[in-house]
Order: structure tokens, then C-alpha cells, then sequence
């Protein structure tokens, strides 16, 4: 299975899946599930069928009206986040998540949407062909990268130059396969990049993969209207009880331009309530710019707030003109943040 799909990865980034045939997905998924379940029939035990609630609120303040220009939290002074709403229903073989945003972390993220969808952060319903097989349909965020759009996910309260650069969400169809305890496979056929209403012209779809191998991830996203070709790889270990390090690294290209980066995310928990991580990255943007960033940040938890001290540290080759009135080569910045999770 992985000489499977090493050889069809590296035959897409051949090709660029420039116009990329639904119906050729929705035959390979039907020939993956049947070679991974060979017709495999069974009950499954009853479940009660749930609906959950549960969402975030976050707010910050930010010592300058410099700020690096990643993703988020970019404002000047007392400044909001968002608030995130998340309703699900969770049946026997099926269900449906709507993940509802607002604020200006939530418009950030949907800036593709229009009218009463952009405060839709993720919208989709799925079904358990069986315990190791489900079909997924509709807006979901990437499986790209180590950094994702809600501040609970995340340590670092600011994000990274890989992650504000690459996608933040597909509109589809996907598989995820369960092919061992510790081997998952994902196969999905999607609109082009941050596109969730629709696809905006043609049929030139994306097709995603994720092989996920003992809590790594080795990624792949190709085709759409720029002719996207992206290979990422996130992953972590935890060296002991108290200290992990995550890791990202990815390699873009699209008719535009390339881009690549690496990012090292140690972090160590010094007590039940607090912990301190470190976000190092190198950013690079070919024939133009260059960018290093170091951020610490502080987690201090009491039940369910959570506050976020953050210093970051930003550098580059060439001077930026959002750093300061005259542009520069080099940033220091300060945030507090403020999230609250239910």
C-alpha cells in the first residue's frame, strides 16, 4: 500500500493534476476501499447518537501597530480574536459538524466567502462506511500544516509564515482510511485552494493525500486554478513526560512562485497550570525574501481561560514596509491573549 501511494504522488506531481477528473477519485477510493476491506461486512455495536456544543472565545492586547503580517492577531492595542461556535451530531454510521466563526481572526480565515457563508469556518457531514472507512463531504479546514485557524489548537497565539501562506481550508469530498492502528491513509478530491462556496470556474480540481504513519504526516496537495504542487510533512515526538517538539516542514510551488519553510515547536509543561513554548521557523520566499522568527509563549492555565504572554522576534534578509514607518530588517513584538474554550 505505501509503494502504492509513493508512485501515485509522484506521478500527480508529474502531471500537476492540472485538470484533475472526479470520477477517476471516486474510482481509485472505491479500489482502495475494496483492496483494504476486501468486502468486509460486520455489525457494529449501538451507539447512542449525540449533539454536542462547543466553541471558544479569544481577545488580546498588542503592544505596537507593527506587527509581523502572518495570519491573525495583528491588530494594535486591546484588539479581538473571534468567537467560535462548534455544533455536532455524532450518530451510529453518520453525522455533521458546523464550526461558525466571527471577529476579525474569523473573517481572516473566510476571506474567500461571501454573503451569509463567510462565517462558516467548516461545514461538512460524513459516513462511517465501516470502523476504518469514512466518506466526508463539504467545506473542512486543511490537513496541511502543524498550526490551525482556532487559538485552542494552537500554542503559540500568533501563527507562522508557512501556515498564513498555505491553505486554510478545502471544499470536497474525502476519504479517510484507517489501513492499521498506527497507519491512516486520506484520499480527497477538492475546489481549488480557500474556495468554500464553490468551485469558481472550469473543472480544474485539487486532489489532497495524507499518509499518516505513528503520529507523523506526510502531506500532498496538487492542481487547482494556480497549478498548485505542495508536499508538507508534520509531525512531534514526545522526548519525556513533560517536553515535546513538533516539527513542519513544506515546499510550495504554484504558477506565481515558490516557497519554503521548517519550523521546530518544542514544548515544555512545568506544572498542571503552566507551560512555555518555542516557535523557531525559516521562511523562505524564492528570488525575494527571506524571513527567521523565534516566539516564546507562555500558557497559563485556570480551568477552562487560558492566557497567553507573547514575545516574537522577526527578521529578514530585505526590509519590510509594514515593520515600521520606514520599513526594517528586523521586528520585536509583544501580545497578551485571552481565550476562553467550552
Amino acid at each position: 500500500m505505501l509503494f502504492f501511494i509513493l508512485n501515485l504522488s509522484n506521478y500527480l506531481k508529474l502531471n500537476k493534476m492540472k485538470n484533475y477528473n472526479i470520477s477517476s477519485f471516486l474510482t481509485l477510493t472505491a479500489l482502495v476501499a475494496f483492496l483494504v476491506f476486501g468486502g468486509m461486512t460486520g455489525a457494529q455495536a449501538q451507539e447512542e447518537p449525540t449533539f454536542s456544543v462547543t466553541g471558544s472565545v479569544d481577545s488580546y492586547y498588542r503592544s505596537s501597530e507593527y506587527a509581523p503580517g502572518t495570519s491573525f492577531a495583528n491588530l494594535n492595542g486591546f484588539s479581538l480574536g473571534m468567537a467560535n461556535i462548534v455544533l455536532s451530531y455524532e450518530g451510529e454510521k453518520h453525522g455533521f459538524v458546523a464550526d461558525l466563526v466571527y471577529g476579525p481572526r474569523g473573517a481572516d480565515a473566510v476571506f474567500n466567502s461571501t454573503g451569509s457563508s463567510n462565517i462558516v469556518n467548516q461545514l461538512y457531514v460524513y459516513y462511517n462506511v465501516s470502523d476504518s472507512f469514512t466518506l466526508t463531504l463539504g467545506n473542512f479546514n486543511t490537513f496541511l500544516g502543524y498550526e490551525v485557524i482556532s487559538p485552542v489548537g494552537n500554542f503559540n497565539y500568533s501563527t507562522s509564515y508557512m501556515f498564513s501562506n498555505g491553505p486554510f481550508s478545502h471544499t470536497g469530498l474525502k476519504a479517510d482510511i484507517a489501513l492499521s492502528d498506527d497507519v491512516s491513509l486520506m484520499l480527497g478530491v477538492l475546489n481549488s485552494t480557500d474556495y468554500t462556496e464553490s468551485q469558481p470556474v472550469g473543472d480544474d480540481y485539487m486532489f489532497g493525500a495524507q499518509l499518516g504513519l505513528y503520529g507523523q504526516y506526510i502531506n500532498f496537495l496538487s492542481g487547482g486554478l494556480s497549478n498548485v504542487s505542495q508536499i508538507d510533512f508534520t509531525g512531534g515526538v514526545d522526548i519525556s513526560d513533560s517536553f515535546f517538539l513538533g516539527v513542519n516542514a513544506t515546499s510550495y510551488e504554484d504558477d506565481g512562485g515558490e516557497w519554503s519553510g521548517v519550523a521546530l515547536y518544542p514544548q515544555l509543561t512545568l506544572s498542571d497550570s503552566f507551560a512555555l513554548g518555542l516557535r523557531g521557523e525559516s521562511f523562505d520566499i524564492k528570488d525575494s525574501n527571506t524571513f527567521t522568527s523565534f516566539t516564546i509563549t507562555g500558557s497559563i492555565n485556570s480551568g477552562n481561560l487560558t492566557i497567553k504572554p507573547e514575545i516574537r522576534i522577526d527578521s529578514a534578509d530585505e526590509k519590510v514596509s509594514t515593520w515600521s514607518a520606514d520599513g526594517d530588517d528586523s521586528l520585536s513584538s509583544f501580545v497578551l491573549a485571552a481565550i476562553y474554550s467550552f
